[in-house]
């Protein structure tokens, strides 16, 4: 009955992993296997659910649907035993401490390879992850010079011909700093698999000196840095202690002394890191300091692009539209991370679901990604207000299908600020500027948003509207 009701395309997107559970003479419950369809249909098709429903179930008063967690009890007992079977059958990817890697939740759960540790003098590193590596790294005109300090590092570093030293690299959350560490750990690994490195996040190393210095052994600490090769330390900025930075100044410059290579990562340049010392300023200045810029529109696109490449390796079946990447690179700019989080969380809701993401399911799902997201007043009906006024065009020819520039042009002003200031989708937006296609509404964003880098009055424009919409 939702089928006829709904059509094929909305049942096969929200109902078709909807399951009865019971009903008790008033209320029918049914279950889904993931939360934002629960939502999604509670705030869509709660009254056509009711509608069906009392057709096989006279009495009804309401239709509560639950999240299936996931599954009913037959089937988690079932995935209970498969997880028992796996376990005894086979040892679990190890997991790295909490305290040394931070991330953010990002969604659904995929299983990782297992995690490293480099070694060297007797201490233990932090985790390497196996995914983080040169051939994983997405190259784009905002990182090109990191990656080739990097490589560089990486080939040279076991050679008489050393590259930069110190290298040290610095970039706001998510950009691919540590990713790179990381990458050029494994490529020396594989390369001279003798060759003593040490990665530790600054973390790791003041938590080793203090137990030294428990232990009445900080010489002993000190020298087991004799020996390495090359010395990874990342997220310098949370090196605190005044006795931890102090050896650390101590360590840095005997490896750089010693002709031995030190790579840093930080989220700020050292000379705005405040507690360094001028000595250490200028030390970790001398080599090759890079910053990794935010990713622009492209270097997005390539990175969900890779991500999705990796996903089709293992499951061929798994797909992603053009319009989907699109609205993923429009809308998450923050980032690497929240581009390979989203990936992720329509992966897994594919797999629940088992049905093509759609725009619709796509925004839904990223929605808490979204900075910007948050529910707002402004209508589309406030912006066609705004952009008549100002430009002068009547609200008729903006919903027409009039193609003059001096249509055009304020239309597409309005679809962008339509898709930035309200929480409504690109179709929703299309069909409220004259019932247009979804992708004349991303056509219409990227195009503001092409004009806004070459145009420095344009901005100004838009934050005008900006105002006016919000006064």
């Amino acid at each position: 009955m939702l089928k006829a009701r709904l059509g094929d395309e909305i049942y096969s997107s929200w109902f078709k992993s909807l399951e009865f559970e019971s009903f008790d003479g008033r209320i029918v419950k049914v279950s889904v296997p993931v939360k934002f369809v629960r939502n999604w249909i509670q705030e869509h098709y709660a009254d056509h659910l009711l509608a069906c429903s009392r057709i096989e179930f006279t009495s009804a008063e309401r239709v509560d649907v639950i999240w299936r967690q996931p599954g009913s009890a037959a089937q988690r007992a079932g995935e209970a035993r498969a997880v028992e079977t796996t376990a005894a059958g086979a040892q679990l990817a190890p997991t790295s401490p909490q305290a040394e890697s931070p991330q953010r939740n990002i969604g659904f759960r995929v299983p990782a390879p297992p995690a490293q540790r480099t070694s060297a003098g007797g201490l233990e590193g932090s985790p390497l992850d196996p995914r983080y590596t040169f051939d994983s790294f997405v190259v784009g005109a905002s990182n090109r010079m990191a990656h080739a300090g990097a490589t560089q590092v990486a080939e040279t570093v076991m050679t008489d011909a050393p590259g930069y030293n110190p290298l040290y690299l610095h970039s706001a959350v998510g950009l691919g700093k540590s990713h790179l560490l990381q990458a050029i750990a494994w490529e020396v690994k594989r390369r001279s698999p003798t060759a003593q490195v040490l990665y530790l996040t600054a973390e790791r190393f003041r938590y080793q000196f203090v137990e030294a210095l428990r232990s009445s052994d900080p010489l002993a600490f000190k020298e087991r840095f004799r020996n390495i090769h090359m010395l990874l330390i990342d997220d310098l900025e949370f090196l605190q202690g005044e006795r931890t930075e102090q050896e650390f100044d101590h360590i840095i410059n005997a490896l750089l002394d010693g002709g031995k290579q030190v790579v840093v990562a930080s989220a700020r340049a050292p000379n705005q890191i405040e507690r360094l010392n001028e000595r250490m300023r200028s030390r970790l200045q001398r080599g090759l300091v890079t910053e990794l810029q935010p990713l622009d529109h492209e270097l997005r696109l390539k990175v969900l692009e890779k991500r999705l490449a990796e996903k089709r390796a293992t499951d061929p079946s798994f797909a992603l539209s053009r319009d989907v990447i699109e609205l993923l690179a429009l809308r998450l700019t923050e980032n690497g991370r929240e581009l390979e989080g989203a990936v992720t969380r329509l992966y897994a809701t594919w797999q629940y679901m088992r049905t093509p993401i759609t725009l619709d399911i796509a925004e839904t799902v990223i929605r808490d990604l979204v900075q910007n997201l948050e529910p707002r007043r402004i209508k589309i009906e406030d912006i066609l207000r705004i952009i008549s006024r100002h430009y002068g065009v009547s609200k008729g020819d903006l919903l027409s299908q009039r193609r003059h520039r001096s249509v055009v042009w304020p239309r597409q002003i309005g679809m962008y600020l339509a898709k930035h200031l309200t929480a409504r989708s690109l179709p929703e937006i299309g069909r409220r500027f004259g019932g247009r296609d979804h992708t004349t509404v991303l056509h219409a964003i990227r195009k503001i948003e092409g004009e806004i880098t070459k145009n420095p009055h344009l901005e100004g424009e838009l934050e005008e509207l900006k105002r006016l919409l919000n006064h």
